[in-house]
């Protein structure tokens, strides 16, 4: 694979993303287009001050130390705060008052990859045209002195900043004593989880942590970090019925996504796990809007007319749900992905706020997670995500739409949507891999849901060629 690639008759950096930089480390995301990113964030935002932090990837200290140099040679202050999660990044922009916030991390790529999550100023999310510009200036390998001097680096410890304001978002008197397995997935969750007990404990609230691959390995040992992936779950569910625990928690390598799993082991499906957060986000502020992405509506919808509020979707990906959340005031966001979207952080995904407002609603409610979950989950049964390859993806979509058009309605508002009475799906390409992602929800009817997952594979498979992934 090359580093660039040619579209509509323009050489661009085939490491760019709809709205993330990623690629493989060496080839398509190499030190020197890292430092060509650094200054073209710095020319395009005008930034002054930019803060940097990484995840454990081994490519990771040398990718931000050149995109650290090209910040530099612009005239840029960089302020890093070393190995953490993208959303001690986000934190460290709006605590510093920084221009802007650059993760260097590939979240749950494989480890051979890596690349970049950038944000503007208060952590607002890059326009497209702004993220056009960098990648455009990227591409060229210029080498004009700058006229704004040398910036300075600096490095600046935040994470106990950052577990106390979450602390402080957390109902703390409604905590009580739990046994729970959390598994890092060997990415930079360990840290900040360790931070965010150690303030638990300080307000008098002790939780029986039983940790898994807690430190840190950029290498991965165990697969890459996505609990999305039925086959990444195992672990986390034999260990939690091992340990007799009230609940598992799972996290990417970046940590700004989090899965959850209930005292039998069971995952408990983003869908599900974001209409619970709904809920209890509109159980404080009833007349509030709440924000779901185009995969599965359902259950966000049916959890905000009941509360009185009411249920937007977004554009799937965490740069169309921040903006959603800042145009929309919306007080949560959820992803069927994992990524979950407070207001009251900076309208950003975090993947510690969800675990902590899901344990303060079972100490209130004096209920388990899987009582917490059954009823939305009896409802709505959802498919969880299913991966295709797929030769030519808007053949696909088509051939799906030929086939069920008849007897649903359909929009492309975000891929295809499929919308009957009794069941609703979605297919549509992956921004971040070379994938279709499929989606089915029905009202309450498990059968249909089984009989729908069948007859959308076999389209797919016989009439557009697709494979099906893990």
């Amino acid at each position: 694979m090359t580093a660039t690639v040619t579209l509509d008759g323009v050489e661009r950096l085939g490491c760019f993303g709809a709205y993330d930089v990623r690629g493989r480390a060496g080839r398509r995301l190499t030190e020197d287009i890292a430092r060509r990113i650094g200054r073209s964030v710095a020319m395009v935002l005008a930034a002054r001050v930019v803060v940097i932090g990484r995840d454990c990837r081994l490519s990771g200290p040398a990718l931000s130390a050149a995109l650290t140099e090209g910040l530099l040679s612009e005239g840029v202050s960089v302020i890093d705060i070393g190995v953490a999660g993208t959303e001690e990044v986000y934190f460290a922009v709006m605590h510093c008052g920084a221009c802007a916030g650059i993760a260097v991390t590939a979240s749950h790529n494989p480890a051979d990859e890596n690349g970049m999550k950038i944000v503007g100023a208060a952590c607002r999310p890059l326009s497209p045209e702004d993220f056009a510009r960098i990648s455009d200036l990227a591409a060229r390998p210029w080498r004009s002195a700058s006229v704004r001097g040398r910036g300075r680096v600096s490095s600046k410890a935040i994470r106990d900043l950052y577990a106390r304001a979450l602390v402080a978002q957390t109902d703390i008197d409604a905590l009580r004593p739990m046994r729970i397995v959390a598994n890092a997935g060997h990415g930079v969750a360990g840290a900040a989880l360790d931070a965010i007990a150690a303030c638990l404990a300080e307000a008098g609230v002790t939780l029986d942590l039983q940790r898994l691959n807690h430190r840190p390995d950029g290498r991965f040992p165990k697969g890459v970090p996505n609990p999305l992936l039925p086959e990444r779950r195992g672990e986390t569910a034999e260990a939690v019925k091992a340990a007799g625990a009230d609940l598992g928690i799972a996290w990417d390598g970046d940590f700004d996504r989090c899965f959850l799993f209930d005292h039998t082991g069971a995952f408990v499906d983003g869908a599900h796990l974001s209409a619970v957060l709904a809920a209890d986000a509109l159980s404080g502020d009833p007349m509030a809007t709440v924000l779901h992405d185009a995969r599965v509506a359902w259950p966000m919808i049916e959890t905000a007319r009941r509360a009185g509020g009411q249920a937007v979707m977004a554009r799937t990906g965490h740069v169309h749900m921040k903006r959603a959340m800042r145009e929309t005031g919306a007080i949560y966001g959820g992803e069927i992905s994992g990524h979950h979207y407070f207001r009251s952080f900076m309208a950003c995904d975090s993947g510690m706020l969800p675990w902590l407002k899901v344990l303060a609603r079972l100490g209130r409610e004096k209920a388990s997670l899987c009582e917490l979950v059954a009823d939305v989950a009896s409802a709505h049964p959802v498919s969880g995500e299913i991966n295709y390859a797929a030769p030519s993806p808007g053949a696909a979509l088509d051939a799906v739409e030929r086939h069920f058009g008849i007897e649903a309605s359909t929009d492309r508002f975000d891929g295809l949507t499929l919308t009957a009475a009794a069941w609703r799906a979605n297919l549509r390409a992956s921004s971040t891999e070379p994938l279709l992602r499929l989606n089915i929800e029905t009202r309450g009817d498990g059968a249909l849901l089984a009989s729908l997952r069948e007859e959308v594979d076999r389209v797919l498979r016989s009439v557009a060629g697709c494979a099906r992934r893990m």
